[in-house]
């Protein structure tokens, strides 16, 4: 488990700005992903902005104490780019599970309305949106909400496209970036907690067949990459 304590925190996201706040989301994301040191391209490639640009403000996040960036290995956050990225993250889970649970929007509708939002949440409203919700460990989409201590269990998932035909697995969390993704599998009843048993997989990259109770549903390499799976 991750544990970084949550100190000064609410002081360092006001003085960093959104645009640094999404870099160091970015960087969280990959990192955590691969374990690994974060290319420009495949931050550029996230963030939908040039590797130059990139580069520049990785110079700027370096300056300030955000990451360490060594040419031609990679960037990592340092302590504090963590605390500052999964305070932003546990903002945008909460959220998301915020405006399905209390307001009734769906699953695909919630990111990019969470996406703007998370830069703007108070402490205080923040505390009263996770009161609000019970203190959820998840959200909608099946990924951790960080804790109030900014602390995130290992993710010991699998993506399902790893699953041999024959297994069952239980499906735990997705993406919530594609909203078409994510209707698709609404429109099959397929939602985190779903038992899923792989009954074939193409080969050369083709589609897996999947039953979900008495259906057996065909998904594309794509799908079931971005799907995370525990045994």
């Amino acid at each position: 488990m991750f544990c970084y304590a949550k100190i000064s925190v609410a002081t360092s996201m006001e003085t960093v700005s959104p645009h640094v706040q999404d870099y160091a989301k970015a960087v969280y994301a990959l990192e955590s992903r691969a374990g690994t040191p974060v290319s420009t391209n495949e931050l550029a490639q996230r963030l939908g902005v040039t590797p130059g640009s990139v580069s520049a403000m990785v110079r700027k996040l370096a300056d300030v104490g955000l990451v360490e960036h060594e040419p031609y290995r990679g960037v990592r956050l340092t302590e504090r780019g963590t605390r500052v990225a999964l305070e932003i993250v546990r903002h945008h889970r909460l959220l998301e599970l915020f405006l399905v649970e209390s307001l009734g929007m769906t699953w695909d509708e919630v990111h990019a309305e969470a996406e703007v939002l998370e830069h703007v949440l108070s402490e205080e409203l923040e505390e009263l949106i996770a009161a609000k919700l019970g203190d959820p460990a998840f959200d909608p989409h099946g990924d951790p909400i960080p804790s109030r201590e900014l602390t995130v269990p290992a993710d010991e998932s699998r993506s399902l496209y790893g699953v041999d035909p024959g297994e069952s697995a239980t499906f735990v969390r997705v993406s919530d970036s594609d909203p078409a993704m994510l209707r698709f599998l609404s429109e099959r009843g397929i939602a985190p907690g779903a038992e899923l048993e792989v009954v074939d997989r193409q080969p050369f990259d083709g589609p897996l067949y999947v039953r979900v109770g008495d259906d057996v549903h065909v998904l594309g390499a794509v799908l079931a990459r971005a799907m995370r799976v525990a045994a």
